[in-house]
């Protein structure tokens, strides 16, 4: 873990939702790597990082139970949205309010959603090209290229229970508790995590190209989904 971190999470509900389901929400039965890199992301972020996730540890059984929620309804395939011209007058004016009132559009939904969640996040992190290079004259921009400063920041983060947003399982109303575990230190899975071939599960979106959603095929061993490279040949659009 010299070159990387481990960040305990745990919550009482998540819903990490297949794309496949149009109307009502069904969760995968683990939470996905580009849920795992939000996470990561709501305690430490900066553009000359990026987040890799390499193992999620499945510790508590895969439990789902069925909700009904209020959610905007949908017009057509946009969604509910806010007028443009109401967005520009507002933009012109500075006081004609920007809002949608959920009364004319709230619908009942059922999903189907995760109960009692609890994973553990192994990740890397890797330098962009937003990062300065590295020096001798201790500035920011120079440190910017240096994994060790930025492991550093995050694990101080996670210990203290700071975040810059309230991360969450999926939707913002399922929040992550979290906790950093320290070396060697990642909790043994619970041993009614049976073994099992997940399907294709959501990798992440490719957002150099065109927002294309990439899948990877997803089996969970003796508590453990590790998750492929993202340009290996594993990882499909």
């Amino acid at each position: 873990m010299a070159y990387g971190i481990a960040l305990h999470v745990w919550g009482s509900y998540a819903c990490f939702t297949r794309p496949e389901m149009k109307v009502e929400r069904v969760s995968y039965d683990v939470m996905t790597p580009s849920a795992a890199r939000g996470i990561l992301e709501a305690v430490y972020w900066k553009p000359a990082i990026r987040w890799v996730v390499r193992r999620i540890h499945v510790l508590a059984p895969i439990r789902f139970t069925n909700v009904r929620r209020n959610e905007l309804g949908v017009e057509g395939n946009a969604g509910v949205k806010v007028p443009p011209g109401t967005v520009k007058k507002a933009m012109k004016d500075g006081t004609s309010p920007v809002e949608v009132f959920i009364e004319e559009h709230r619908q009942q939904r059922a999903a189907l959603i995760l109960t009692n969640v609890d994973y553990v996040i192994e990740a890397s992190l890797e330098i962009t090209e937003n990062a300065g290079t590295p020096g001798t004259d201790g500035t920011a921009e120079e440190n910017d290229a240096m994994p060790g400063k930025h492991l550093d920041i995050f694990r101080r983060r996670a210990r203290q229970g700071q975040c810059f947003h309230q991360p969450y399982f999926g939707t913002r109303e399922f929040p992550v508790n979290f906790e950093l575990v320290e070396a060697d230190q990642i909790p043994s899975s619970s041993e009614d995590v049976a073994d099992q071939d997940l399907g294709w599960m959501l990798h992440d979106i490719d957002f150099a190209e065109d927002m294309t959603p990439r899948f990877f095929r997803a089996k969970l061993q003796n508590g453990v989904v590790e998750v492929p490279p993202w340009r290996s040949e594993e990882v499909r659009a």
